[in-house]
C-alpha cells in the first residue's frame, strides 16, 4: 500500500511537471521559427553594441537610447560596464549616437542600469527624461531633466516604493507622474524562476504620482512595454509570456478598465504608439527560448509588428520587419520618425531601416 502511495505521488508529481514543461515552452514560443521580412536600406547605428533596449523619440527628431542593460537570466555582452543613455539627432542625414552627460550628485552612475524610459514636455516645453533604473538588482525611477542646448540630462530625483518592486517600462504622464509595469511579483532570483515557470501571473501594473501609489491592473503574464494613446484616454499593456497586448480605457483618477485582448503569435514587448496615427509599433521576441537561454551558434531572432486601428472591431496588424538573428538579435522596441524605422534590442545592436 505504502509503495502504491509513492507511486501515485511520484506519477502526479511527473504529471504535474510535464504539464507545466509544455505550458512554459508554449509560453516561450520555443519551436516557432522566423519568416523574414525585409525593408531597404537597413544600417547598424554606430556606436550602439551592448543593446538599446527602449527608445524614445521626441517631435524634433531628437530620440533617447537606454543601452548596457544587465537583466538576470539575460545575456549581456558587456556585463561589468554600468548602461548609458545615448542620444542621436534623426534630423541629420547621417545621424550618429553620443552618450548624454548626467550631471548632479545624487545619483551613483557607477551602478546605473538602465531598462524602460519615457518622456514628458511640460507646458513650458520642458523635456523630462523618466528612467527605469536597476541599481544592484533593485527597481527606481530616475527622473532627469534634459537640457538640450548642453546635451546633457541633469538628475532630479530618484523615486523607490514598496509598489514598484521590478519595474520593466514606464509610460510618463508628469514630471514626477507614471504608469509602471512590474513584470515579476517577486524579488528573489529564486522565487522569481519559479514565477516565471510556473506562470503564475502575478504580475500587475501601477500608477504612482507623488500624492498617490496605487496598483491599477493585474494578473499579467510578465507585464512587459506599455503605452499610452494619443490623446490619453487609453492604456495599452504588453504581457510578454502570454504573447498579448491589453487594452485599458484610462479614467479621470488614472484607474484603469479592460476594454479588449488582442493576441499574437510572438512575444511582445516595448510598445511605441505613433503620436499622428496612433498605430502600435511593438517589438518583439518570436522565439523566447533562444532570449532566456542564449546560444552563439542559435541566437534569438527580431520581429517588428504594426497595430493599425486597435481601437476596431478589425485591428490590422503587419510583421513590418522579421529575422532570424544574424543582424539583429533579441528585439524590445520599434519606433517611427518621418519614414524611418528604429529598432533596439536587449543587449545586442540597433538598427535604422527606412519604411
Amino acid at each position: 500500500m505504502a509503495k502504491l502511495l509513492g507511486l501515485t505521488v511520484v506519477g502526479l508529481a511527473l504529471a504535474l511537471y510535464k504539464n507545466h514543461q509544455s505550458s512554459y515552452q508554449t509560453r516561450l514560443n520555443a519551436f516557432r521559427e522566423v519568416t523574414p521580412v525585409e525593408l531597404p536600406n537597413c544600417n547598424l547605428i554606430k556606436g550602439i553594441e551592448t543593446g538599446s533596449e527602449d527608445l524614445e523619440i521626441l517631435p524634433n527628431g531628437l530620440t533617447f537610447f537606454s543601452t548596457g542593460l544587465k537583466y538576470p537570466g539575460i545575456k549581456s555582452f558587456d556585463p561589468t560596464k554600468p548602461g548609458k543613455i545615448l542620444l542621436m539627432d534623426l534630423n541629420k542625414k547621417e545621424p550618429e549616437v553620443s552618450e548624454l552627460e548626467i550631471t548632479g550628485n545624487t545619483l551613483d552612475m557607477s551602478s546605473f542600469n538602465p531598462h524602460g524610459i519615457s518622456t514628458f514636455t511640460d507646458e513650458d516645453n520642458t523635456v523630462y527624461l523618466l528612467v527605469v533604473n536597476h541599481p544592484d538588482s533593485s527597481s527606481t525611477v530616475e527622473v532627469f531633466k534634459f537640457q538640450e542646448e548642453e546635451r546633457s540630462l541633469l538628475h532630479l530625483k530618484t523615486i523607490r516604493h514598496e509598489l514598484l518592486p521590478s519595474i520593466n517600462d514606464i509610460a510618463a504622464v508628469g514630471p514626477e507622474s507614471f504608469y509602471a509595469t512590474n513584470d515579476h511579483y517577486f524579488t528573489d532570483p529564486y522565487l522569481r524562476s519559479w514565477e516565471m515557470y510556473l506562470g503564475l501571473s502575478w504580475s500587475n501594473v501601477v500608477y504612482y504620482s507623488p500624492d498617490k501609489v496605487q496598483v491599477v491592473a493585474e494578473g499579467f503574464d510578465f507585464a512587459n512595454g506599455i503605452g499610452i494613446s494619443p490623446d490619453g484616454k487609453y492604456v495599452y499593456i504588453a504581457e510578454l509570456l502570454a504573447h498579448k497586448i491589453n487594452v485599458y480605457e484610462k479614467h479621470a483618477n488614472w484607474t484603469l478598465t479592460p476594454l479588449k485582448v488582442l493576441d499574437f503569435d510572438t512575444l511582445v514587448d516595448n510598445i511605441s504608439v505613433d503620436p499622428v496615427t496612433g498605430d502600435l509599433w511593438v517589438g518583439c521576441h518570436p522565439n523566447g527560448i533562444r532570449i532566456f537561454f542564449y546560444d552563439s551558434e542559435n541566437p534569438p531572432g527580431s520581429e517588428v509588428l504594426r497595430i493599425q486601428n486597435i481601437l476596431s472591431e478589425d485591428p490590422k496588424v503587419t510583421v513590418v520587419y522579421a529575422e532570424n538573428g544574424t543582424v539583429l538579435q533579441g528585439t524590445t522596441v520599434a519606433s517611427v520618425y518621418k519614414g524611418r524605422l528604429l529598432i533596439g534590442t536587449v543587449f545586442h545592436r540597433a538598427l535604422s531601416c527606412d519604411l
